[in-house]
């Protein structure tokens, strides 16, 4: 009876993910995390424009690729990709980081990758924080948007509504910490999302570290400027 005990709970016994596996989806799916951080922050350069800009990019969104899509189907698309994605990139991060633990940090990285890398879990949590805090803000319009959030109806409001949130001097130190929280994260992200891929080479590397380095300062400079022009007043 305790053999087929114990060969029933073998069975049973889900099979285990490779390290390999885990780190290839951490690197996928941050990377496409990633290319959305960047157009979007793109897409927040509108206000610049005017405010019937940034609403107009906002009606857009909504409205792309009708009928061929539904009202709002290339939102939801983009939604469920990266809903996929954040929840395949956490679980990941939290197996990878349980197992580092149990090897009692063998092969982790060492000097100023070392400090980076134990970054990486803390700002992963900070920004899932953000994400949520975010889509209750400025999309949900629920418990900490503005009291002046207005759902789109026949006009679009996205410009109103993204100033009058940051109109506040709490969220708006907020988004600017969870901006430099996001720069961090994929400052050393992006190198070590190549790496995990096969890109081990010392000058690749490098580059690498540059390209990231340029990315996150590129988007934290480029939506710090909103939150900042926001909050005084500037747009």
């Amino acid at each position: 009876m305790a053999v087929h005990g114990r060969i029933w709970r073998a069975r049973a016994k889900a099979p285990r993910v490779g390290h390999w596996q885990l780190k290839m989806a951490m690197s996928i799916t941050g990377l496409i995390m990633l290319a959305f951080v960047f157009v979007h922050m793109l897409g927040n350069l509108k206000i610049f424009d005017s405010h019937e800009s940034y609403n107009a990019y906002s009606k857009w969104l909504r409205e792309a690729f009708m009928p061929l899509l539904p009202y709002e189907g290339l939102l939801w698309i983009a939604r469920l990709v990266l809903g996929a994605c954040l929840l395949i990139h956490v679980v990941s991060a939290l197996i990878v980081w349980k197992r580092s633990l149990e090897n009692k940090g063998a092969g982790r990285p060492r000097g100023m990758s070392a400090y980076f890398a134990k970054l990486m879990l803390p700002t992963g949590a900070v920004l899932l924080l953000f994400v949520v805090l975010h889509l209750l803000d400025l999309t949900i319009g629920k418990l900490v948007a503005p009291a002046q959030f207005q759902e789109p109806d026949s006009k679009f409001y996205a410009a109103t509504n993204m100033i009058a949130s940051l109109d506040r001097p709490v969220m708006a130190a907020f988004y600017i910490f969870m901006l430099l929280a996001l720069a961090i994260h994929l400052a050393h992200g992006f190198e070590l999302a190549f790496n995990d891929l096969g890109v081990t080479g010392v000058s690749a590397r490098k580059w690498l570290r540059l390209i990231g380095i340029v990315i996150a300062v590129l988007i934290l400079v480029g939506d710090a400027a909103v939150v900042f022009s926001a909050s005084f007043g500037v747009v």
